[in-house]
């Protein structure tokens, strides 16, 4: 089910997505204009239209967001991939999408302090950058060194 979902949202979406589909919209809404006046612009009429304009809206938040879902996926695990593999990158933001507003806020002002500090002094910035690497390295070793002990608590209570 949920593979012939993804290939259906994905070329939905490509084909709407496309100056065709748009071209057909627009074609559609000329054509109903024009049947106005055939109609005596009737409640009926325009009915037909927001009708058609709400079911096809409704259905297409699903395929979109399913759509942004996956590319967004995507692109994070692209992302991780290239953090793991830059040597002195902060491995810690692999999983930034997980992390609490908080914790993202305080990222957000690290960042803004050494480019402050870049203005300043580009050596200045680097050793703010190299500090708070380094503070985090610790965190992220405490936090290993507990997650080892933990799984290895757990391996001893599961034998």
């Amino acid at each position: 089910m949920n593979e012939v979902f993804r290939k259906f949202a994905q070329r939905t979406s490509e084909w709407t997505g496309s100056a065709w589909a748009f071209v057909l919209a627009v074609m559609i809404i000329l054509i109903w204009a024009v049947t106005g006046p055939m109609f005596g612009f009737s409640d009926t009429w325009q009915l037909v239209i927001n009708t058609g304009t709400t079911i096809v809206t409704f259905l297409m938040v699903f395929l979109i967001q399913n759509t942004q879902n996956r590319d967004a996926k995507a692109m994070h695990l692209k992302l991780d991939e290239l953090l793991r593999g830059v040597e002195g990158a902060r491995t810690g933001m692999v999983d930034l999408e997980h992390w609490t507003d908080e914790e993202l806020e305080r990222l957000q002002a690290q960042f803004q302090r050494i480019r402050k500090l870049r203005e300043v002094s580009p050596t200045l910035a680097e050793q703010a950058a190299k500090q708070i690497v380094q503070e985090e390295g610790g965190k992220a070793a405490a936090v290993s060194a507990a997650a080892e002990t933990a799984a290895k608590a757990t391996a001893g209570d599961t034998v």
